[in-house]
């Protein structure tokens, strides 16, 4: 794989090139780590798109929500690529990564990029390298970048530090509506989307939409928030209706944002998040060496048998792991 090709690629917007480059960022083994490495620095760094973060409930629409409002925006001229997560299983550590069947009609659309990747052993709710594919998007010249997370519940909070906005989709009558005091997930949110305002559930996702407007009045005012946000609106993905009226409230935020310097403070408050996460990761990295496994095996039998306490055996591990 010849890097300056690639990044050549990238730049001019292939497809292809970008794909074949998230697959080498997402690899684990060192040689394509050095490579992605030498890869991201060869990209420009001028070049920013939108990047929302979507989170919600399994079962509450979000890919047909992505699906409307993606179509939407390709409508409007923009190219949007889809960054979505799907679930590793435990045992296996296989994904089915069906997201892009799911996405008919936007897999097609030249203007889109689908890439659906599997969350492996990383929590959160996003894959581990997610945030090197989102700045690949944007050197590919994307507009706009969705990042669908697992959708899990309340701990899909590190999608927050690739994001520019968040967005939680809510289903209407989940008997939930009271979650809205909680923090966690709710306390993120830049707006709360309830999905399936169409047919008997119309009345339903008024009512909760009302609760939810009502429940984030509740909560604390946050510095990077215009007056009316975080706010709740209510959709129909499957009519496609109130999109529109969710992508000019996107871009009321984020014009907000940029022009009171927050943009810019957070994606740099971001990058040191990363930059820290990434020194963790290589910490523990240390930990899969030959010597390390052994080391420990041996401490940890010791522990075991009741020969060693605990913490001394951990400090002489640790002693031993920054020798080598």
């Amino acid at each position: 794989m010849d890097i300056d090709d690639l990044a050549k690629g990238i730049i001019a917007g292939e497809r292809r090139a970008l794909a074949r480059a998230i697959t080498l960022v997402e690899s684990g083994r060192a040689d394509h780590r050095a490579a992605a490495a030498d890869l991201l620095a060869k990209l420009p760094t001028d070049r920013q798109a939108l990047r929302i973060g979507l989170s919600g409930t399994p079962g509450v629409g979000k890919s047909t929500f992505i699906e409307s409002f993606g179509m939407m925006l390709t409508g409007q001229g923009k190219r949007v690529a889809v960054l979505a997560v799907d679930p590793s299983s435990a045992r296996s550590g296989g994904s089915i990564l069906g997201d892009k069947t799911r996405m008919d009609r936007l897999s097609r659309e030249p203007r889109a990029f689908i890439r659906p990747s599997p969350s492996q052993t990383h929590l959160g709710g996003v894959a581990r390298r997610s945030r090197e594919a989102v700045r690949l998007c944007e050197a590919a010249g994307f507009d706009v970048v969705l990042i669908e997370t697992v959708g899990v519940g309340q701990s899909e909070t590190v999608v927050a530090e690739m994001s520019d906005a968040f967005v939680l989709l809510l289903a209407p009558a989940g008997g939930d509506e009271l979650q809205g005091v909680k923090r966690g997930i709710m306390e993120i949110a830049d707006l709360i989307v309830i999905n399936k305002a169409d047919g008997d559930l119309k009345s339903a996702a008024a009512r909760t939409r009302a609760d939810y407007a009502g429940a984030l009045r509740l909560l604390r005012k946050r510095p990077q928030d215009p007056e009316g946000f975080p706010r709740a609106t209510a959709v129909s993905a499957l009519e496609e209706n109130g999109l529109e009226e969710t992508w000019a409230s996107l871009q009321e935020l984020t014009d907000w944002r940029r022009a009171q310097g927050f943009w810019d403070r957070t994606r740099a408050a971001q990058a040191r998040y990363w930059f820290e996460q990434d020194v963790k990761h290589r910490l523990l990295a240390q930990l899969e060496t030959p010597q390390a496994k052994d080391d420990l095996a041996r401490l940890s039998d010791a522990v075991a048998e009741g020969a060693r306490d605990p913490a001394e055996a951990a400090a002489e591990f640790v002693s031993r792991l920054r020798a080598d």
